[in-house]
């Protein structure tokens, strides 16, 4: 695998190794091992996959400690744009964010580590999204971020009046409005 660095230190970009024949394509689409000595010392304790239509858009979300997550995601088919958020109070790079298409042509994974709002939009008619986590779902530790702040910028490459939300994804704050935030010199692994 190959690890992409992005403009925020510990937000990378994964390329796995395609083996292709006439018989189609095989990779390896996880190795603790290689994870752990290239991106990140976790292990991934729950999978979780979601299918949706084209201008579905979830997120921002993030759990607070102690049940902070940190997520490695991934399309099987269709195509997203992933982004995430950094939220921890006194980092460099705090409310700046990086996105990422992600297809089932193009293989790539994306890592979002604790600290980080994450969501994405559906570019295609269709898309069935996986992500790891390496924490368990704590629905009293939900935290997000309203996905159209303008002060984040984010392009979600879809018109704002083709978007489909869930109803709690309607009502989030705006990062300078946000009640609980991650603090960057906390350690979160």
């Amino acid at each position: 695998m190959e690890v992409i660095k992005t403009d925020i230190d510990g937000v990378v970009i994964i390329e796995p190794r395609l083996f292709r024949d006439e018989r189609g394509y095989f990779f390896e689409s996880f190795s603790q091992r290689d994870f752990q000595e290239k991106v990140c010392r976790t292990v991934f304790v729950q999978d979780n996959e979601s299918k949706s239509s084209y201008g579905v858009l979830r997120g921002l979300h993030f759990q607070k400690p102690p049940y902070a997550q940190s997520k490695l995601v991934r399309v099987i088919q269709g195509a997203v744009l992933d982004v995430a958020v950094d939220i921890r109070k006194g980092s460099p790079t705090f409310g700046q964010h990086v996105a990422v298409e992600l297809t089932g042509e193009n293989h790539r994974q994306f890592f979002i580590p604790r600290g980080f709002a994450h969501g994405f939009s559906v570019l295609t008619d269709e898309v069935i999204f996986q992500y790891k986590c390496d924490n368990f779902y704590a629905p009293q530790s939900e935290g997000a971020l309203a996905w159209d702040d303008p002060d984040l910028g984010i392009d979600w490459r879809i018109p704002a009046d083709r978007v489909l939300l869930s109803e709690k994804d309607r009502h989030h704050s705006r990062l300078r409005d946000a009640e609980w935030l991650f603090d960057y010199h906390e350690k979160l692994y």
